[in-house]
């Protein structure tokens, strides 16, 4: 991007930065920039937004009902349609736009059904939407008979494009058409009010991202003058991106502009609409609600027409995870997905934040090792939130711990560490990991994916612990005297029965010695630990020996069972096992 500093008089600048510019003829460009031009309608100079920070959580609408289901393929069933409305219910929306009944009878008849049926909460306000034309808000007033709460809003479209190319009319036939729409409400509202709904209006002047902000300003405050908002009962003016055509920052610029410009501040709810055009909705709204704005209007996950509308989801968990309350209840992020993929028919993406089903997997060896190590620091019962390359805990969102780390070719020892011992309770010594995680690794390369948990396991135990070792601890005993250990073990031999004996400082020790006297087996133990592997009367333990050959060549050994010097010993034969193999 070129900025005004850069701006020469047409002469060539070789470079910037150390950085080849483009050239100066946009159209020997491969791509043809120069038919296009920057959307910056005004220059806030004296801007306060960057200065603001979040401190609560703005009002939620949602649009999934309406916005995201007319930009569907295939548009939603009334079956579909119900298990989203009553999962927007059940997260929290207190604002829910549910059809444009004026112009489908699909959405006529679902409105029907939930204020019939009594499935709308008092504390739930439905929004419906209509076009500023009279026998489309005649029908829109008559499909809201009965409703206990509810918001009718009005639009029309105000851009300078679209006053040109589609209306062919001045500033002035733009406003008439906005004005007698809302004279037209007004003289539907006693329809409704007199029979005890609660009703209020919103009203959007439709690709206000292409309109002159003092004309978005002039239209409001014409339609102000016939709603005639309080501060009891404001009206929402709702300031739709239609087309994403401003950067995040010139997007906050206007919003506070027209902040400060309208009048009667306190009567209005500011409003948001954004659409993700240019792939910045999040962020366009997160400064627009620095600037000023009070309210957004989104979707679930993002769904909305071309690249979509801007992700409630995302928006609300960004403010949980900096420790304010989202005022919307995320925390089976996994049955919002699963209602949202059925109702929609599109399936959230892996990498979607917060809801993927990758987004808290790491498979990165540096990735996987911090993890681990900081999910061992932080404990279960923690304070704050503090571990590496997680901003949230997947718990809080229904997520398991279980697909924080998956093992691929790119993982290293902390990935295979972190699901032996999450997932089978195995606590690897360092050295053992890096062995076993170098098998794992071959096996990974060689298939070209991940390794499951149990896969992992069983790769664990036919190195560690095979059912047809060819030398097998059958039983043992142990005595002790004046200071030495004698070990007495009976074992399989490649299938043949075989008592040795031997002596030492310790059990270990004994047992060394005793393999070296009767199989020549010659190893010294280099590293031992141990630890309990599950809790209860029924314990078992579990033990790791590392243990070198003459030469220097080390192999681990592990052994398993109830009893402590059961498991060590094991570990001793395990590790005898794979010096015999190789």
């Amino acid at each position: 991007m070129t900025t005004e500093a850069q701006k020469g008089s047409g002469g060539d600048v070789s470079r910037d930065r150390g950085h080849l510019a483009l050239p100066c003829d946009p159209m020997a460009s491969p791509m043809p920039w120069g038919k296009y031009r920057s959307h910056v309608p005004l220059v806030l100079d004296d801007r306060t937004w960057p200065d603001q920070q979040f401190t609560k959580a703005p009002r939620w609408a949602s649009v999934d009902l309406r916005d995201g289901n007319q930009a569907l393929i295939d548009p939603m069933d009334p079956e579909r349609k119900l298990a989203l409305f009553q999962t927007l219910v059940d997260v929290g929306f207190k604002e829910i736009e549910v059809g444009f009944p004026s112009a489908s009878q699909t959405d006529f008849d679902f409105q029907r059904l939930i204020i019939d049926e009594g499935l709308i909460p008092d504390d739930v306000e439905i929004q419906v939407l209509t076009q500023c034309r009279p026998e489309l808000i005649e029908r829109t007033y008559e499909s809201l008979a009965g409703a206990h709460r509810a918001c009718v809003h009005f639009y029309n479209s105000v851009s300078e494009l679209q006053r040109r190319v589609v209306f062919g009319l001045d500033r002035a036939g733009i406003v008439d058409i906005a004005v007698k729409a809302a004279e037209l409400c007004k003289k539907y509202e006693p329809d409704l009010t007199d029979h005890g709904t609660i009703l209020r209006y919103e009203y959007s002047p439709e690709s206000f991202t292409g309109t002159e902000p003092d004309f978005a300003v002039e239209i409001c405050e014409a339609v102000m003058d016939v709603i005639e908002p309080t501060l009891e009962n404001p009206l929402i003016l709702n300031l739709p991106a239609t087309v994403e055509m401003y950067s995040p920052n010139v997007y906050a610029d206007v919003i506070e502009w027209f902040c400060r410009t309208i009048k009667d501040r306190d009567a209005i709810i500011l409003s948001l609409h954004p659409h993700n055009d240019r792939g910045t909705a999040v962020a366009a709204a997160e400064l627009a609600v620095l600037a000023g704005a009070d309210r957004i209007e989104g979707t679930l996950f993002g769904n909305g027409e071309r690249t979509g509308n801007v992700d409630v989801v995302t928006l609300a968990l960004n403010l949980f995870s900096q420790g304010i309350d989202p005022a919307l209840d995320f925390s089976d992020i996994e049955k919002v997905r699963r209602v949202a993929e059925y109702a929609t028919r599109l399936p959230v993406h892996p990498r979607h934040p917060y809801a993927g089903d990758l987004v808290y997997t790491a498979f990165s060896g540096s990735h996987q090792d911090a993890i681990k190590k900081g999910m061992a620091a932080i404990g279960r019962n923690y304070d704050e939130w503090e571990v590496p390359y997680l901003p949230i805990d997947p718990k809080h969102t229904g997520r398991t711990y279980e697909a924080i780390i998956q093992v691929n070719s790119q993982s290293g020892k902390g990935g295979v560490a972190y699901v032996m011992d999450t997932d089978h309770g195995l606590d690897l010594p360092r050295r053992l990991q890096v062995e076993f995680s170098k098998r794992v690794q071959e096996i990974t390369e060689a298939s070209g994916t991940v390794i499951g948990s149990g896969q992992m396991r069983d790769v664990f135990e036919e190195m560690y612990l095979p059912e047809d070792a060819g030398l097998r601890l059958m039983t043992s005993e142990v005595s002790t005297g004046k200071g030495r250990t004698v070990v007495t073990a009976q074992l399989l031999v490649d299938g043949q029965h075989r008592t040795v004996t031997g002596e030492g400082n310790g059990p270990i020790d004994a047992l060394v010695a005793a393999l070296k006297a009767d199989l020549g087996i010659l190893l010294e133990v280099k590293d031992y630990s141990e630890h309990a592997l599950t809790e209860g009367s029924g314990a078992s333990a579990v033990a790791y020996v590392e243990a070198a050959g003459p030469d220097g060549t080390t192999w681990w050994g592990v052994g398993r069972d109830s009893s402590i010097l059961d498991a060590s010993l094991n570990a001793i034969v395990s590790a005898a096992n794979r010096a015999r193999t190789g």
